[in-house]
């Protein structure tokens, strides 16, 4: 697995170079939904994923991508799940919060699905996260001089919401975005910040090394996915929770609300995700 890993991010690491070409040259294509109600997206999408897949393949072609027809639950069966471009607006306002991501989702003998590998690179940052089940996760960013440092990922110590450093994300959709705001403001006064920032994938990693304490988000749909599943592997990897709101587990086949910690969180986080904060306001983990 751990081969199969360092593939897969020499994979990413072409696939970002291409993607930031475009990025860099004069463009003057737009973000789009295909249909209303669906995720954006952009040409740029359309060909780093040809570009994915055809690599992503010739490694191994495993049961074939989990956005093709994942539904076959047959215990043992693992899929490719890739995403081309988390944060499509992001890139088309040349900020440097994007990410491509790759993840392996297997199907255990109780047809639960799960990610076990996942790489998540962000070119523009020259940072990228890998982890597979079983072999812990690790960061490795370029620094300024050029030079490449792999760190193992480790989240916060944090032991309260005062003074800790939470994050968040919206929706395209106006409801989903209101609902998300109000949880955010109702912690208002306790985290020394709160930030907006995205991609999903980039923020879930930012829990898993300690960068964010915790990180919420009101609805996550079939298209975040990928880009979901690889950074779960790494908060996982990382000693991290990644659950529903309610502490349920993750259906990969439905929308979810999504809640990371560093674990330490988790208790006192919960109560005003779910509508209830006098349960757990203050009381720590």
């Amino acid at each position: 697995m751990r081969s199969l890993t360092f593939d897969i991010s020499q994979v990413a690491t072409q696939a970002g170079a291409q993607a930031l070409r475009m990025q860099l040259r004069p463009h003057s294509t737009q973000a789009r939904q295909e249909e209303p109600g669906k995720a954006y997206t952009t040409d740029v999408n359309d060909a780093i994923m040809d570009f994915l897949r055809a690599k992503v393949s010739a490694i191994n072609p495993l049961n074939g991508f989990w956005e093709d027809g994942g539904g076959d639950r047959t215990p043992g069966n693992r899929f490719w799940s890739l995403c081309p471009l988390d944060g499509a607006i992001n890139f088309m306002r040349n900020l440097s919060e994007w990410t491509i991501t790759i993840a392996i989702l297997e199907v255990n003998g109780q047809g639960e699905v799960y990610p076990i590998l996942g790489v998540v690179y962000a070119p523009a940052l020259g940072l990228m996260y890998l982890a597979a089940r079983g072999e812990g996760a690790i960061r490795i960013r370029r620094t300024p001089q050029g030079e490449e440092k792999r760190e193992a990922v480790i989240p916060s110590a944090t032991r309260s919401l005062d003074g800790s450093m939470i994050c968040f994300g919206m929706s395209y959709f106006p409801e989903e975005s209101k609902q998300v705001l109000e949880k955010a403001a109702s912690l208002a006064g306790h985290p020394a910040d709160i930030k907006r920032i995205g991609p999903a994938s980039l923020d879930l990693c930012k829990v898993a090394d300690g960068t964010y304490d915790a990180y919420f988000e009101s609805a996550l749909h079939s298209w975040d996915v990928p880009a979901v599943a690889a950074a779960t592997a790494v908060v996982w990897e990382a000693q991290g929770t990644l659950e529903r709101w309610d502490g349920g587990k993750i259906r990969w086949s439905s929308d979810n609300d999504v809640l990371a910690t560093n674990g330490l969180l988790r208790d006192e986080l919960i109560p005003y995700l779910t509508g209830t904060p006098g349960a757990g306001a203050g009381t720590g983990a």
